[in-house]
């Protein structure tokens, strides 16, 4: 691992390696559990980050209510937005994964490239205390604290809304596929609304291809 290189990703200098070694470990690099993969640091790392996104929207929005401070708190910590901050900083390349894993997509996975990021928050935290960690989830979020000027709606909360102010009851999801090998399958998702042709999504994770699939319907009927 060329520790230069990604110390300067990060914008961050470890005191001591074996905090972000471990954080880049996922566990099908060892035959068996040993504590020595990131799963431990990702427990900690997913508390420090929503500790801290949500006192930073606490202090950038000082006038909005509980509920829009959420919505916005959600769209920020979720997966998909981790996954896509671990793909900026190009974290895939340095994850150590097994040739396995590597070659089923795991450098590429949302899943994993999310508890990547969580993993490296704890690492951080734990190597330079709690404003190292802070300084450095304010440098990935960049402009996304600030920029959205209204809380972000959920695809299937608003197609929802939409179905029922419309007289068409509930949008129906179902599994309609599943491909790849069982540690990284793949999911279809198919959204059914009366009166409309059903839309689908594909993803490895079931409740992002129903997102996905909203979306999709929400292009549609709006």
């Amino acid at each position: 691992m060329d520790l230069q290189a990604l110390q300067a990703r990060l914008n961050y200098q470890f005191v001591d390696n074996i905090y972000i070694e471990r954080a880049l470990t996922h566990a099908s690099a060892h035959q068996k559990s040993t504590g020595l993969d990131y799963e431990r640091l990702e427990f900690l790392g997913d508390r420090v980050v929503n500790l801290v996104v949500a006192d930073l929207l606490f202090k950038i929005f000082p006038d909005e209510n509980e509920g829009s401070l959420a919505k916005r708190h959600t769209a920020l910590v979720r997966t998909e937005t981790l996954a896509e901050l671990a793909r900026i900083l190009k974290m895939g390349e340095f994850v150590i994964l097994s040739d396995a894993e590597r070659m089923a997509g795991g450098a590429e996975n949302d899943n994993i490239l999310a508890d990547i990021m969580e993993a490296i928050i704890a690492a951080i935290y734990l190597d330079g205390g709690f404003h190292a960690a802070e300084k450095f989830i304010v440098f990935i979020m960049g402009d996304r604290l600030h920029k959205m000027t209204e809380p972000p709606r959920d695809p299937k909360t608003a197609l929802q809304e939409w179905s029922q102010a419309n007289g068409l009851g509930l949008p129906a999801y179902e599994v309609v596929g599943q491909d790849g090998p069982d540690h990284a399958p793949e999911f279809t998702i198919q959204v059914s609304l009366d009166g409309y042709v059903s839309q689908s999504a594909t993803s490895t994770s079931k409740k992002k291809a129903e997102k996905e699939a909203a979306q999709k319907m929400l292009d549609i009927v709006s």
